[in-house]
This record gives structure tokens, sequence and C-alpha cells, in this order.
């Protein structure tokens, strides 16, 4: 098992030490960082005095994201399991 690493995150003007595996690292920075980047784009498109409320908005913006991509991804399988079945059906009656 891997050394815990301890690392300091910056979001919203505020530092939060966290203790982590070190493959988690470079995914939590980046995070950060979009987190960042989303809320000076809700502050600048927006008239929001309380960072609650962007904080609110960026991880209903985060959270609607990772749903779209499971729907998507529904839909993905859906589509390979009918052509599957298409092909299937196909050799079947070449079999015939």
């Amino acid at each position: 098992m891997a050394e815990k690493l301890k690392i300091k995150l910056s979001i919203a003007d505020r530092v939060y030490p966290l203790t982590i595996n070190p493959d988690q690292e470079e995914g939590l920075r980046k995070a950060a960082k979009k987190i960042d980047a989303m809320i000076k784009q809700f502050e600048q498109s927006y008239a929001v005095r309380d960072k609650q409320d962007v904080l609110a908005m960026c991880a209903l913006q985060f959270a609607a994201q990772v749903e779209q991509k499971v729907i998507d991804k529904d839909d993905d399988m859906d589509t390979v399991a009918n052509r599957l079945s298409a092909l299937s059906d196909l050799l079947q009656d070449h079999m015939s």
C-alpha cells in the first residue's frame, strides 16, 4: 500500500488540508482548478453575493455533467445492444 500524501487545496479562497493516496493528487488538483474557474464564471455572469450560492451552482453543474454522462453511456449501450442483435439476426439468417 502506498504512503498517504498530505496536500492543501484552495477552493473558493479557503484552504482544505487533505490526506490522500498519491494517485488521487492530479485529479483532485484539476477538480479544484475547475471549481475555482467555474466560481469565477458564475460570479462574472450573475450578481451573486453569497459564496454558498456559487458553490451550490458549481455542485449542481458538476452533478448534472456526471448524470448526463451516465445517460449518454446508457444510450450508447442500448445502441450497441441493438446493433449486436441485428448482426446476430443477420448471421442467423445467413447460416440458415
